[in-house]
């Protein structure tokens, strides 16, 4: 592994765990300083409508400008709107209205953030003479790491100082994010002049493009698909079932057996996936997670919950490295930012969707029926998925050139 492919993978890892820690710290302080559950909830919904948003208008700009310096950019804005939470404390004092307004600032760091380091990955796999197989698996497998120890190292960090003291540390963690990608070349997140064209860069295009390509359109859809299906069991289904097995304490467990599988999967993925066909990995990782889900959703016993959760873990490591591999391949590059961000924006507002359809289903029938028509949800995503034109043919292909001819 060369300079700018570990570089990559770092500030990927730092980008990452600033968030997973500031998951964690920010909700207790919001909490702690205001004392209402409703203004913990605001701060969160400011945050992410306005980030699906900022992910939209800010794939035009990741389209314009070169991407690693996008990249830079919103690592530098993520780490300002923390930082300048300890600093108001410091002066005038923390209220509601501060925690609303960095919240709103720090959403074009996020989305917008996540789709410039996603749009360098075919710069980064041409500079690091790393495939895109090896360089997305471990991707996926360094992630699941940051999820098992982001949480618990903003709950120790939590446990010795106070939670303002912390956001130093989340904001360090995003300007270090920044810095290790100023050590990928210039030149990976250059669009190629031969990509680009003489065409204007519009919003418009990353919709059309989507709606256009069966692939596209359908991978989204079946990512999407698992958020909601995801957020609908984590933030409802599993914490009702677990206080009713008074057994609260296991719901943090769901996590991190979620991480171990996407670990094994993803590490699975960058040591194997460059070998055999791509449809056998994409079906084998959907059969999994659909069987996951399935044990998941007959709340048996806790325990079958937890190894239902490496399943799902597991069979999304494994499908989800080749839909990132198949992401560069098949994305038109002057298209890559406003079409990532599009498809970021959409998965940034689906756990919203997840958590309220899941709402209804547990408060009117209970968990159970609520698991079970989630789990449904996912079986029929997953055959539509497995026989869909868009996703029979997975194998390596350039992008296709009439597609952007179709967007200008």
């Amino acid at each position: 592994m060369n300079r700018v492919s570990s570089a990559y993978l770092a500030s990927y890892v730092l980008s990452m765990l600033g968030n997973s820690i500031a998951g964690v710290v920010l909700p207790l302080l919001v909490l702690q300083t205001t004392g209402s559950v409703l203004a913990t909830g605001a701060v969160a919904v400011a945050s992410a409508l306005p980030a699906a948003v900022a992910g939209l208008v800010m794939g035009v700009v990741i389209d314009r400008i070169n991407r690693r310096t996008a990249s830079v950019l919103t690592d530098v804005v993520s780490a300002l709107s923390v930082a300048a939470l300890p600093l108001v404390d410091a002066t005038v004092g923390l209220a509601l209205g501060w925690f609303v307004l960095f919240a709103v600032i720090g959403s074009f760091g996020d989305v917008p953030g996540l789709t410039a380091r996603e749009a360098m990955i075919p710069g980064v796999v041409r500079s690091g003479r790393m495939g895109a197989e090896r360089l997305l698996g471990l991707r996926e497998a360094l992630g699941a790491v940051v999820m098992l120890v982001g949480p618990a190292a903003g709950a120790a960090l939590i446990a010795v100082f106070d939670g303002v003291t912390v956001l130093w540390v989340t904001a360090a963690a995003s300007a270090a994010a920044a810095t290790v990608t100023l050590l990928i070349p210039r030149a990976a997140g250059a669009i190629p002049a031969a990509a680009a064209g003489p065409r204007r860069v519009v919003l418009r295009d990353g919709w059309q493009t989507l709606i256009r390509s069966p692939f596209l359109l359908m991978t989204t859809l079946l990512s999407v698909g698992l958020v909601v299906v995801l957020a609908g069991f984590q933030a409802l289904v599993l914490p009702v079932y677990f206080t009713l097995q008074e057994r609260p304490a296991m719901l943090g467990l769901v996590l991190s057996a979620l991480a171990v599988g996407l670990l094994i999967g993803g590490g699975t993925y960058a040591a194997a996936g460059g070998r055999g066909r791509r449809r056998t990995w994409f079906r084998t990782g959907m059969l999994i997670t659909i069987a996951g889900f399935g044990a998941m959703s007959t709340l048996a016993s806790p325990w079958l919950v937890l190894g239902a959760a490496v399943l799902v873990g597991l069979g999304n490591g494994l499908f989800g490295s080749l839909m990132g591999v198949l992401m560069v391949e098949r994305i038109p590059e002057a298209l890559r930012g406003r079409v990532m961000g599009l498809q970021n924006s959409l998965l940034t507002v689906a756990p919203a969707l997840g958590m309220g359809g899941a709402a209804l289903l547990v408060d009117g029938s209970g968990a159970r029926t609520g698991a079970v028509v989630l789990a449904v949800v996912w079986l029929v995503t997953g055959v539509v998925a497995l026989v869909a034109r868009g996703l029979r043919d997975l194998e390596p292909r350039p992008a296709p050139a009439h597609e952007l001819a179709e967007a200008a």
